[in-house]
């Protein structure tokens, strides 16, 4: 390893730890319901999945 980290960093390195988990856990949510391969299926679809994750998670923040 190269050196700690600053006190930002780890603050940054947390919140990405978080959004990340929940992030995941969606997308595993989304592979039980097909919805992924549904998407692929259909031309851009997965663009499409992509930017409903990133809304529900901005939902997720706003509540």
């Amino acid at each position: 390893r190269a050196g700690a980290l600053l006190p930002g960093q780890e603050a940054d390195n947390a919140d990405h730890r978080t959004v990340r988990a929940r992030v995941e856990h969606v997308i595993g949510r989304m592979k039980n319901y097909k919805i992924l391969r549904d998407c692929r299926q259909h031309g851009d679809g997965l663009h499409h999945a992509v930017q409903a994750v990133a809304h529900m998670h901005n939902l997720a923040l706003a509540s």
